[in-house]
């Protein structure tokens, strides 16, 4: 079977820029190791992996550009596209029209369609869709227009998000308001940054949770996650911020311990998993997916935060750890989800 694992790096030189600014002093111990930053090496490394599964598996950087695309599938004719297209000219939005060109080409392709993914990224529009099935989630209010005052029947503290983005863009200690007075600067901060709507959520103060569900018809969740923020410093808020997933320089990465399996009673385990399916299913998901969820440290009560379809997937990153835990490999995991994807345009 050939796989073309296809990426959008449009700016690849970015990996020299990085390399020059990592400080020589940090301020804090990091706990996890700073390596230089590779965009391409995640690539490579999934293409090997399915090279030693016996699959005829090769990289392809669509470098903003559908034409790159378009004639590499006519000369090589992948069976697969192992899509793991983000975000295209600087628009995460349009992550979902690139799947949109595989549904219209009649290309099998991993993962999530593209009104799933479209869905997903609109934080409100998911909260309502998993509530209207009955499940969990905080209290929230959406806001499209900057105003002077807010009304939202809210309790503090209360957390403000970009309603359009994912991979906790937007989402920083900042984000976490104790007043009204704060609320609305950080309504304006959102509203000028990024451009979009807001979302105002009631912040859950408690333990975060991630289940990773794998499968295309039968869904099943992996073994749950868990982010421990007991080495989390007093002035930062206990949460997965932009920086603690993204910036190694940064004290929140390293303050943001990834537990798995979790530590949690057979009780709330089968609940958390339950609704993780309930989501996965809910909102459209395929193949692969990670629903964030908060266990309350007020109530007991499990609220789900995140629905994320095609998470990260290098080998150290939460779906992958998950994984293990289950006792299936980085290379099974990656095969089976190319197999999801050729299995569902078989038929």
């Amino acid at each position: 079977m050939k796989v073309a694992i296809v990426f959008n790096e449009a700016y690849p030189e970015i990996k020299d820029a990085y390399e020059t600014h990592i400080p020589k002093e940090l301020g804090f111990k990091p706990y996890f190791a700073i390596t230089e930053y590779d965009p391409i090496n995640e690539y490579e490394s999934i293409a090997a992996a399915l090279r030693k599964g016996g699959m005829d598996a090769y990289i392809l950087n669509v470098m903003d550009d559908l034409n790159t695309f378009i004639e590499d599938y006519k000369k090589n004719k992948p069976d697969v596209i192992f899509n793991l297209v983000e975000i295209f000219r600087d628009q995460p939005r349009l992550e979902t029209a690139f799947t949109g060109l595989f549904e219209l080409m009649g290309i099998a392709y991993t993962g999530a369609s593209p009104l799933a993914l479209a869905t997903c990224q609109n934080k409100t529009l998911t909260k309502r869709i998993v509530s209207a099935f009955g499940i969990r989630t905080p209290k929230f209010k959406f806001i499209d227009e900057i105003k002077t005052s807010y009304k939202h029947g809210l309790h503090y503290p209360v957390i403000v998000k970009p309603a359009w983005e994912d991979a906790s863009v937007g989402i920083e200690n900042e984000s976490i308001v104790l007043n009204h007075f704060d609320l609305i600067k950080r309504i304006e901060y959102v509203f000028c940054e990024y451009k979009q709507p807001v979302l105002l959520e009631e912040f859950i103060q408690g333990r975060e949770l991630n289940v990773a569900v794998f499968g295309d018809n039968e869904p099943k969740a992996l073994p749950i996650s868990e982010i421990d923020f007991s080495k989390m410093p007093a002035h930062l808020y206990n949460i997965v911020s932009y920086q603690a997933k993204w910036d190694p320089f940064h004290e929140a990465y390293h303050k943001t311990i990834p537990i798995c399996p979790a530590r949690l009673s057979n009780k709330i385990r089968k609940e958390a998993e339950k609704m993780a399916i309930a989501c996965f299913k809910a909102m459209g998901c395929r193949d692969y997916a990670r629903i964030d969820m908060r266990l309350s440290k007020n109530d007991g009560q499990l609220y789900v935060l995140e629905v994320n379809p095609n998470p990260d997937l290098t080998e150290d990153a939460g779906l992958m750890r998950s994984s293990r835990q289950a006792g299936i490999s980085y290379r099974k995991t990656l095969k089976k989800i190319v197999e999801f994807a050729y299995q569902r345009r078989k038929k």
